[in-house]
This record gives C-alpha cells, structure tokens and sequence, in this order.
C-alpha cells in the first residue's frame, strides 16, 4: 500500500562519521550516492533496506564542516527506525560495544524505545515494533537478519501549531490520529508508520543547519497525484509550493502551518533506475543540469570509506580544510589556498588539472569579511591588517607542521598554490617564516605586508601568474622586486585574463612544476 512515509532527509557536518554510524553501527545500506540537485558541491547520500524501498529511505545533504542548525519548532526533532521488539537487547549490547550513548529502553505508546545520539546529536530512536511491514531487510556480517532495522517507524515534528500542523498531515498525506501522551498527539498512516506531532509553544524556533532534520517526505501513488496535492494547496492558499523532477522520484515541496517542510515524493522509478539492485549506492550520479562535467564535481565533494574500505581519516588541525586523495597517487601534495569570499572547495577543480596524481589539502581562511572566508583581514582593496597577518601566518605555520605529521606527508614534496588573498598569505609567510614553503605558484597576487622583513629564500621556487586586465597586476612588478631581493628563483607568466582564474591558470602552473622538475 502506498501510504505514509517515503524518506526522512537530515543535514551533517562530517561524511565520515555519518557513514560510519549510518551504515556502519546501524547497518543500512548505502543505496544511492549523488550530487545536490540544487548544488553540485554538496553530496548527497540516502541509506535504506536493501532494495531502497521507500519507507526504509534517510538521507544526507552533506554540509562538510558546515554551521550547525537549532532545533526548535518548525522542525522535525527525532527519526525512529522500526526493529523487532525482542532485538531491544541486541541493540543495548551493540551501542555499549561501539561506544555509542544510548537511553532506555523506555515504553512510549505500548512499545519499547532505546534512544540514540548520531555522530551530528540527532536524537535516533530505535523502536520494538511490528506495526510496519519489512520487504528487503538488510544483514550485514555483525548483525543478524532477525536484528536488522525493518524501516523507519517515524518522526516528531515540533510545532507550536499542533492543531495545524496535525490536521495538515491528516488532510493530505493519509494519516489518522490514534493516541495522545501529554503533549504527543500520534498520528498513524495505513502503512503503519506514525508522526508524532509535539506541542512545542514557547519553545524557541528552529535554524538550519548541520545535526537537524531538514524535511519528511511521504509516499504519493504517481505523478498524477503529486500533481492534485499541488492543485488542492493552491487552493488553500498553502504558501509556496516547488515541484521538481529528482529522478528516482518526482516530488513537490511545501511547509505545513508550522513551519516544517514535507515533500510529497513517487514510489517510481525509484532507486534501480540507474543502478542494478547488486550495485545500489556504487556510483555517484550528478544531475544534468550541472553541465556534465563529472571531473570538477567528483573532486568537490567530501570522500569517505564503507565500512571495511581504506579510509584517510580527517584530523582536527587548526585549519577546517578538505582533503582529496587520488586515484593513483604520486607521493606529492597540492595545498590550496583559495581567494576573499570562496571555501576549501573552491580551488578543488583547479589542484586536480593541475596535478592529477596529488594529494590535494585545500585550506577555508579563518577571517571573515562580510561572513566570507578570508586569510586574513582586509582594511581598504590594496591595504591590510598587519596584526591579522602576523597571527594568522602563525597559525598557518602551525597547520603545516600539524599536517605534516598527521597525514605524513612528505615536506620535499609539497607545492603551495594560492589566489588572490590566499596568495597574499602565501607571500606574507613566505617572508615572515623563509624555508616553510620551497615551491609556491601565486595566482593574481600583490605584497600584503607594509614592512617587508629581510629574509632569505634562496633555494625557494616562485611561479607570478599575472591577468593583463587584473586592477591589481599593477603590484606585480613591485613584488617581483621583493621577492628577488629575497634570493627567490622567480618565473613569471601573464595571461590574457583578468582578476578570475581558470584553465589557462592550470596549464601555466603545471608548465611550471614540470620546468622546476627537469
């Protein structure tokens, strides 16, 4: 029957630790893994049964190291997964082995529930119970089919309009109320899933973010149907409604009176319309409308093992900043350093043509300007904050030698390459701490420093690569003369571009680091 519940989406911080909890302590499957339909850098991971049915679906929108959210009303709180009443136990035992906190058992509407924490403190509980039926349970070698997670048992809402938001469930998706407990009111579908709809009045509003409960989407018949729901809330005057093609379903999107969003989602064509049932959740898919370009967009995304495949574990450095690790490494690494107002994403595309087999650390400046990542404060276009520099280039030397020893990275090895302002920090070390970095490509740079110091960086290979149209390459010249002062083995290029970088960027550097090599 298609009632109830289709998937529940939520937001983390960290791939790694959600993989690991997800499809490594709970045991689902990952079965699909794709590009954000509405941003190509943002992975997006669903877990399930072991044919991806709808009703077993939770998914991932991936905001690596991203701001955490707040839970409040006009959010889900809690997603529950249906287990077999008897496997309570097994589930105690499990948390208590993989060092996971768990509450419980208590009993909430007659059935037992353990209560969880995942890696992001989204409460996860675990509920005994036969209410929901169990097509393509998913075993994995430590936890037995009788154990497994059936499907999801349902979510809490928290409201501050709980007869809204409850009568909006049961007008539109099929639900019933069943029961009430103090400020619970239960709500059933004919599948037997539930939503739980929490007086949450005076408690405060929720904030998107990382660790919360981003939408619940329920189970639509067929297009036709989504369709009608779109016509029935115009009627009602519903407020904003988004419809859209997401490939392994079609679905459209609207917020209850209180707040949450629900989305209204297809069985069909479901999760084997581009992958085999044996192959779910291997290949990653990138919608179409990002232009194809499968390259630019795998090296953007966050990378992550299965349970029992190599992994690079990430380490808590003094810089957020993402690693990418090649298919057929060579030993060398790329640091990235990107420009005013980008991410550690930003210069992925650019480190990966420049050198394919590398290492790539790409560093998020730790300033801010205007909530912008930055490497370090601006006062006016051309002038800077000499303080910030000086503190920051401090806590840059400190990443290096963090990094160095935490993912043995090989210092004879390391080219530095920055744009803009992250050149500018590149330089500022550079000539603050000479020796640090012996390789080091400058993308649309100027000296950032008012007093140049006397250093020496004699032995230190440095690539200028200047737009002719840039408003700042008239501060090429003056850092060329610094630089040569300092004894650096300097080579220089300007391009037939302005302030923006690109392939021609790629090609020059790369010329460059197979000059210096021969």
């Amino acid at each position: 029957m298609t009632s109830g519940i289709h998937h529940i989406t939520l937001i983390t911080r960290k791939v790694q630790p959600n993989v690991d909890f997800y499809a490594g302590f709970l045991g689902l499957r990952l079965v699909k893994r794709t590009a954000g339909f509405e941003d190509a850098a943002q992975l997006h991971l669903f877990y399930g049964d072991d044919a991806g049915s709808p009703g077993s679906l939770i998914s991932f929108l991936v905001w690596e190291d991203g701001a955490p959210g707040r839970v409040g009303h006009g959010q889900p709180s809690e997603v529950a997964f249906a287990i077999a009443p008897e496997s309570i136990g097994f589930w105690l035992t499990r948390a208590l082995r993989y060092n996971v906190t768990a509450t419980g058992p208590t009993h909430e509407f007659g059935e037992p529930v353990i209560r969880l924490k995942d890696p992001d403190g989204v409460i996860v509980k675990l509920v005994g119970s036969d209410a929901v039926a169990t097509p393509a349970l998913h075993a994995t070698s430590d936890i037995p089919q009788k154990d497994a997670i059936r499907r999801l048992r349902g979510a809490t809402i928290l409201t501050a309009t709980p007869d809204g938001t409850a009568a909006f469930v049961t007008r539109h998706f099929g639900y019933a109320e069943a029961d009430r407990a103090d400020a619970i009111r239960r709500l059933v579908s004919q599948s037997g899933d539930i939503i739980d709809v929490r007086d949450a009045g005076g408690f405060w509003t929720a904030a998107p973010g990382t660790g919360t409960i981003d939408h619940i989407a329920f189970r639509a018949t067929s297009e036709a149907a989504v369709k009608d729901l779109r016509t029935q809330l115009e009627a009602e005057d519903a407020g904003e409604i988004n419809a859209h093609d997401r490939k392994y379903f079609y679905s459209l999107y609207v917020r209850e009176p209180g707040g949450t969003l629900f989305e209204f989602a297809t069985d069909a064509p479901g999760m084997t319309v581009d992958e085999s049932p044996q192959t779910l959740g291997t290949n990653l898919f990138v919608p179409e409308h990002f232009g194809g370009n499968l390259q630019d967009n795998l090296v953007m995304l966050p990378q992550f093992g299965l349970p029992g495949e190599e992994r690079f574990t990430e380490r808590d450095l003094p810089f957020i900043h993402r690693l990418h690790q090649a298919d057929n490494p060579d030993g060398t690494t790329l640091v990235l350093l990107h420009g005013s107002g980008a991410n550690e994403t930003s210069l992925l595309p650019l480190g990966r043509q420049i050198a394919p087999n590398a290492l790539l650390l790409s560093l998020r400046g730790r300033s801010t300007e205007e909530g912008h990542p930055r490497f370090f404060r601006r006062l006016t276009p051309v002038t800077f904050d000499q303080k910030d520099i000086a503190s920051e280039v401090e806590a840059f030397v400190a990443m290096i030698d963090e990094a160095v020893s935490a993912y043995g990275l090989n210092r004879d090895k390391m080219v530095f390459v920055g744009y803009s302002n992250g050149a500018n920090m590149l330089i500022a070390t550079m000539l603050l701490h000479p020796g640090l970095i012996r390789q080091a490509a400058l993308l649309r740079m100027m000296n950032p420093l008012d007093t140049v110091p006397e250093a020496d960086l004699s032995g230190t290979d440095i690539l200028l690569v200047t737009g002719k149209t840039d408003g700042y390459s008239r501060y090429a010249a003056p850092l060329e003369g610094v630089l040569r002062e300092a004894g650096a083995t300097l080579s220089t290029v300007t391009l037939n571009a302005g302030h923006e970088i690109g392939p021609m960027d790629a090609d020059a550097v790369r010329e460059w680091l197979r000059t210096i090599a021969d």
